[in-house]
């Protein structure tokens, strides 16, 4: 079924790859007028059924600019989907307070920010979706080496929750979409970090990743999105102030 997002305005942050880029071409596949920003303009190349910006959602200042010059041009919009975030390797021990507070800017803080420069014009409307990516086998489950990581992908759900229960008689919904290991490169990423930490060879590291999967493979980014439009869309009306799990059974 095709159109289910047609005429709805979203904003995706982190568009320019793995999930965010997922979800903004589904988005825009769905009829859905899609901005799709990232902090490196460059990253958001080749997508041509969207709108694309630059936007630092670290910058409080940046994202309020840019919240009201879509508002002006755009109107209010209807899709929020907060996807921007950083895994850090390594328990307690290996967490820095630059790492803390790196962390919790980009992974909650950014969050913060874009909800409370958008959320107004969405309330004059009288409706909205907020979708926040938090994490299923790191918030939900805990994993090894995930400290400040799983700490900020369960404050996401508080946050999740928080504006689901203020908001829900205000058209507002919000809810959290909490994936497993998903094929993207910021899993690349991990999987060298993980190499370069444990001096195994790569191929050993990924195929140690996808053993841990009771399905027997990793998830990819296309399954994320398709859960990000049932989430978006109408469909999904009766739902606000919840974790969505999409990995592939890790946290049973």
């Amino acid at each position: 079924m095709a159109g289910r997002l047609q005429g709805k305005l979203a904003l995706v942050t982190a568009a320019g790859q793995g999930i965010g880029r997922a979800i903004a071409e589904r988005f825009a596949a769905e009829g859905a007028r899609v901005i799709a920003t990232d902090a490196a303009i460059d990253k958001l190349a080749g997508m041509d059924a969207v709108k694309t910006a630059a936007l630092d959602v670290r910058s409080t200042d940046a994202v309020n600019a840019f919240a009201k010059a879509v508002t002006d041009e755009f109107g209010a919009l209807d899709i929020l989907a907060n996807v921007a975030g950083y895994v850090h390797q390594g328990t307690v021990l290996e967490c820095t307070e630059k790492d803390w507070d790196f962390s919790f800017d980009l992974n909650v803080k950014s969050m913060h920010r874009t909800i409370k420069a958008f959320l107004p014009a969405m309330l004059d409307s009288g409706r909205g979706s907020i979708i926040n990516m938090s994490s299923g086998v790191s918030s939900i489950k805990g994993l090894p080496n995930r400290y400040v990581y799983g700490a900020t992908k369960a404050a996401v759900i508080g946050l999740t929750k928080a504006v689901a229960a203020d908001f829900i008689t205000k058209g507002i919904r919000c809810n959290a979409i909490c994936p497993g290991t998903i094929v993207s490169p910021s899993f690349e990423d991990r999987v060298v970090a993980v190499a370069q930490q444990t001096g195994k060879p790569l191929a050993e590291v990924r195929q140690n990743f996808v053993a841990r999967q009771p399905m027997g493979r990793l998830g990819t980014a296309q399954e994320v999105a398709a859960l990000a439009v049932f989430l978006a869309s109408d469909e999904a009306s009766y739902i606000t102030g919840q974790p969505h799990l999409v990995d592939g059974g890790m946290a049973i």
